[in-house]
């Protein structure tokens, strides 16, 4: 009996051994794989590569001191996966806008497979690139841009509900957190869209739906999701995987009946809002197995809408009305443009901007110096491609420090401050610089940028026409370091708003 245990022991043993010196093996032949063009990187370890080396609450820093060392062109290693980092103005130029098509591909997110997320229904922001993407954009992009669904236009529901905000400012007592009303305002006007109604800020439904997106933000970008993206195996656990997307089936539950009470109600020849503008596109393709147009497409774009065009807008809102507390002068002076183009009486328009360069530097300067979105969502490959001088096979990973653009110390003034002149000229009339992409660029950029323009001009003009916003006598200043979780935030800041006579 001994003898045989021994004998057990000693094959499990040696198995033990043969099964770590494999995984060796096959740890060293895909680290090697890409050859000695592909981009230089910082040495991992096996299996987990330098998943360890990258902190995923601050990820900007990380890939600034690896950027300092390797260059504007490096490589990561994600357990066996290779991607790329692109740094600085000079290269991102080149990869978004002269080698669009090259990274205009998206990787695998198996955490969103198990919520409906396939290939052929990605929706807009997670599809791969292809016809079903193309057709999902162009629609989406030609809805928002003739908006003149229902009775009012796009611009007029923006307006509408900065007016809300406005108010909701002013029943105000002492000083309060803007941020829980910035964001109920920015996410009326989606549901305003999508939806064709808005929520009144204290509705139970509203906010629970709120309360899901921000769950969803903060734990589908951490280093759990990371892990399961990178192993798909382990999203076959359901306890693991739900820790990450639990808040995700709700959310869809709610698009769901979102979708089919406008299914119920739908009038082909008065278009309420995104959703009746889909369902009939969707009936018109009926019978055409070739087209992406269904019901899950339709209820995973809407679900981008508002993750894209939500969470961004009410982030750099936030930073607006702090840069504006902490800089008055430059608060004084745009209030001073306001009174002068605007006056106080009548409300803000698209039509203003040109007129008013000093307030839409701010604007701009407000997006680049709180770098909302430092790192955007990862592209992939779409072909080999070759980039100053380095070879990216097809397939690879992709990721763009647009912060690294933002903050570029060979393009801006004074990339570490915040300086509205960044985009004035010595006459202070406006400039347009070509390195200000915080929606990114190419085929990939945010499909809601002309939306999220809109927005901070009217909500950031509405803002200060009527209001003054200042620092709590009792409360220190407030810190300008930000919070990371995919976007960058203000840390949570209380103000006192003073209505202007």
């Amino acid at each position: 009996m001994a003898e045989f245990l021994s004998f057990l022991l000693s094959n499990v043993f040696l198995c033990g051994i043969s099964f770590i010196v494999c995984l060796f093996l096959l740890d060293f032949v895909k680290s090697r794989k890409n050859g000695s063009r592909f981009p230089p990187g910082p040495k991992g370890v096996p299996f987990l590569g330098n998943i360890l080396q990258v902190d995923f609450r601050n990820p900007v820093q990380t890939l600034s001191q690896m950027q300092k060392e390797f260059g504007d062109v490096f490589s990561l290693q994600y357990f066996w996966k290779n991607m790329v980092v692109l740094n600085g103005f000079e290269v991102m130029k080149e990869a978004l806008i002269n080698r669009s098509e090259e990274i205009a591909d998206r990787p695998r997110f198996p955490i969103y497979e198990k919520i409906g997320f396939t290939n052929d229904n990605r929706g807009l922001v997670l599809a791969r690139y292809g016809i079903s993407w193309k057709e999902q954009r162009r629609f989406t992009l030609t809805t928002l841009r003739n908006f003149g669904m229902g009775k009012k236009s796009l611009e007029e529901r923006v307006t509408e509900e900065a007016q809300f905000l406005c108010s909701a400012f002013k029943s105000q007592k002492g000083q309060f957190n803007p941020s829980f009303l910035i964001n109920n305002a920015v996410s009326n006007v989606i549901c305003s869209i999508a939806f064709g109604d808005r929520f009144e800020y204290d509705d139970a439904k509203f906010q629970r739906l709120l309360q899901l997106f921000d769950t969803a933000l903060k734990t589908e970008f951490g280093l759990l999701a990371q892990i399961l993206n990178e192993i798909p195996i382990l999203t076959n656990i359901p306890w693991l995987v739900n820790r990450v997307i639990e808040p995700e089936y709700e959310i869809l539950e709610f698009l769901k009946e979102m979708v089919s009470e406008h299914r119920k109600t739908l009038n082909p020849n008065y278009i309420r809002d995104f959703i009746d503008a889909y369902l009939v596109e969707n009936e018109k393709v009926k019978g055409d197995s070739s087209s992406s147009f269904n019901e899950t497409n339709l209820i995973m774009t809407t679900y981008d809408l508002f993750g894209a065009g939500t969470e961004t807008t009410s982030t750099t809102l936030r930073w607006a009305l702090l840069y504006m507390i902490l800089y008055p002068d430059v608060q004084l002076k745009v209030q001073e443009e306001i009174d002068q183009v605007i006056g106080r009486e009548r409300q803000p328009t698209m039509g203003d901007v040109l007129q008013m360069p000093y307030t839409y530097a701010v604007i701009h300067e407000v997006q680049r110096h709180g770098d909302i979105i430092p790192v955007a969502l990862p592209h992939m490959t779409y072909k080999d491609m070759e980039i100053k001088g380095y070879l990216i096979p097809k397939g690879t990973t992709i990721m763009t420090n647009l912060s690294s653009v933002l903050k570029d110390q060979k393009i801006w003034e004074k990339p570490l401050q915040f300086y509205p002149k960044h985009f004035l000229d010595d006459n202070g009339k406006f400039v347009k610089r070509e390195a200000f992409i915080p929606f990114s660029a190419g085929r990939r950029s945010c499909v809601g940028e002309q939306l999220a323009r809109m927005e901070l001009f009217l909500f950031f003009t509405t803002f200060l026409q009527q209001l003054t916003f200042e620092i709590p006598n009792d409360q220190p200043r407030p810190t300008e370091d930000p919070f990371y979780a995919l976007t960058q935030s203000p840390h949570p800041y209380n103000i006192r708003v003073v209505a202007r006579a």
